[in-house]
């Protein structure tokens, strides 16, 4: 079994769409002239997904590198790993069955939350499950799997910041993550409220952090569980607290094409199996609950009831069925 890592697009192909590309000089890159990757679109789009990967014998998975504990890399820069990538190795393993494909090549292409809907429109990713919020509007450009996580949306600050809630950030300044839902909902918020909040934003996750651990960003806003594991990597966890009424509730899915019906059913039903079986529950423990790289941190994040409620009647809906708001 092959596995392989490749930079998003080379900068012929990111100009020609319009795209801000990725690069990570330690990957292993595999990239395709811009007419190939029209073509590879054209095929996704005929075919379907399954019949993209028959004939190309490879699986291309979306990955991000900085989306603890769902999507990262560690120590080894040729190997994701998360929550989110153990079931998307679950979804692998139903295409191989699927397909009858036991060695079928998996290729591993860096996202982030700038790239990760046009990558998979245009056919460089065939999906990706990490920290993507199914919402309506994008449910207009792609498609989504039953839902695999539910989160809150909140502040990540000092602990001495005297930051308690949303409605303290006034004057103060806040990064968030470019590409986000929160990015979207805090420059909403900001206007509405006349808040005079200085909103920066930061690249991914991680620059996020680093912008708050270096004092350029009083505030860090984010989805709690990925705020939960900044804090965990911080030089000094304690020194940071997960803080605010949470101002969404917000649902995390796999992304797919749209108009994809075989290959949707196909990401379901290796969800669904790996609910039904309980094995969720292991692999929910081994990264919420358990020490975990690169620096072996625990997140003591226990499982909400909303999880608990969404993985006992899986769906795909973009709004959350059993939040207590």
């Amino acid at each position: 079994m092959a596995y392989s890592l490749s930079k998003p697009l080379t900068l012929a192909v990111v100009m020609a769409l319009g795209l801000a590309g990725c690069n990570n000089s330690n990957q292993t890159t595999s990239e395709a002239p811009a007419n190939d990757t029209a073509t590879t679109e054209t095929a996704a789009n005929s075919n379907g997904t399954l019949q993209k990967i028959k004939d190309s014998g490879t699986i291309v998975v979306g990955y991000r590198d900085s989306s603890i504990p769902f999507s990262y890399i560690a120590d080894d820069p040729n190997q994701p790993m998360g929550y989110a990538h153990d079931l998307e190795m679950k979804v692998v393993e139903a295409v191989k069955q699927k397909l009858n494909m036991p060695d079928l090549n998996v290729r591993y292409n860096l996202i982030t939350s700038q790239t990760r809907i046009p990558l998979v429109q245009n056919g460089t990713v065939d999906f990706e499950c990490g920290s993507t919020t199914n919402n309506e509007e994008r449910q207009k450009q792609v498609a989504f799997s039953n839902g695999f996580f539910e989160i809150g949306t909140r502040l990540l600050t000092k602990t001495d910041s005297g930051i308690q809630n949303f409605e303290d950030l006034k004057g103060k300044t806040l990064v968030t993550t470019a590409g986000t839902t929160s990015e979207r909902y805090i420059r909403q918020y900001n206007d509405e409220n006349n808040m005079d909040t200085n909103i920066i934003s930061a690249k991914d996750h991680g620059e996020g952090f680093l912008m708050l651990e270096n004092g350029r960003a009083d505030a860090f806003m984010m989805d709690d569980v990925l705020l939960a594991g900044e804090k965990a990597k911080a030089k000094n966890p304690d020194e940071w607290v997960i803080v605010g009424e949470p101002q969404s509730f917000e649902i995390y899915g796999c992304m797919m094409r749209k108009d994809d019906p075989e290959f949707k059913a196909v990401v379901d039903e290796a969800l669904a199996n790996t609910f039904s079986s309980g094995e969720i529950n292991n692999i929910y423990d081994k990264w919420f609950l358990n020490p975990i790289p690169p620096k072996n941190v625990n997140l003591n994040f226990e499982m909400s009831d909303n999880l608990k409620a969404l993985i006992a009647n899986p769906h795909d809906s973009a709004q959350p069925k059993d939040a207590a708001q």
